[in-house]
């Protein structure tokens, strides 16, 4: 029976992550999009093991009024680590503005999704300015869970230069959340994509607990919540896969 061993998985993802950074970034800082969830909670507090609190940066992304930006503070003084604060709401309604404009004249018209998913991909774009200014490597929180069905914004909170716990379900995330000491109140936090004013188990039509077991153990008692799941799956795959290219045939000879 599958049993997952929390503090062994914690500690292989530090020494990947010390890993990651020797080979890919040696005394570069780990800048991390800090929610208030669970997911970029046990990120920051990853990089912190691995790399020393003074290497890793926070930065609290709100458009305009976050209800619970108190949770992404919580987090930022838990465990002591520099933060920036960057507010996206008038460049957000300054760019929306600009392209429905642009369609306006158009026969194009910009669909709920788009607009929703704006917001990640204008946060990830600050941290890769951010991260270029501060001798840095962003970090993907997305976990395994939200991976598989693809409950993720392509190049928004999908993007990142290394990925720590994008192997791990929600509730493998949870545990290692645990024996990381976080407050339980970052732990157990209900997931939300903080965009559409609905948590994520009623966006995707099932609860994280159904598919992680899936995941896990192959088993699932509902058929019909089996169906959605693969077909999230299969639609969504390409996110999960390199971007594809034409392959010329031709052989590269220089050196590595």
């Amino acid at each position: 029976m599958y049993k997952f061993e929390a503090l062994k998985e914690k500690d292989k993802i530090v020494s990947w992550i010390k890993e990651f950074f020797e080979i890919n970034g040696k005394g570069c800082n780990a800048i991390i999009g800090i929610s208030g969830g669970k997911d970029s909670s046990v990120v920051a507090a990853l990089c912190k093991e691995a790399l020393c609190k003074e290497r890793v940066i926070g930065v609290l992304l709100p458009n305009g009024i976050q209800e619970d930006i108190d949770m992404a503070n919580l987090l930022i003084k838990h465990l002591d680590i520099r933060s920036i604060n960057v507010n996206i709401k008038d460049t957000y309604l300054t760019l929306l503005n600009s392209i429905e404009n642009a369609t306006s004249k158009t026969d194009f018209e910009l669909s709920q999704q788009t607009i929703i998913n704006l917001s990640p991909r204008l946060r990830m774009t600050i941290l890769y300015a951010l991260s270029q200014s501060l001798n840095g490597r962003v970090a993907n929180t997305c976990n395994l869970s939200e991976d598989w069905v693809g409950y993720a914004t392509r190049y928004g909170d999908s993007a990142g230069d290394f990925a720590p716990i994008s192997s791990y379900t929600v509730q493998e995330v949870k545990e290692i959340g645990r024996v990381l000491g976080l407050p339980d109140i970052l732990v157990d936090k209900v997931p939300s994509d903080g965009l559409c004013g609905k948590t994520d188990e009623d966006n995707l039509g099932f609860s994280y607990e159904i598919l992680d077991k899936y995941l896990r153990e192959g088993t699932i008692e509902d058929l019909k919540i089996k169906k959605i799941i693969d077909h999230k799956h299969l639609i969504n795959k390409f996110k999960l896969e390199a971007m594809p290219c034409c392959d010329n045939g031709l052989e590269v000879l220089a050196d590595e």
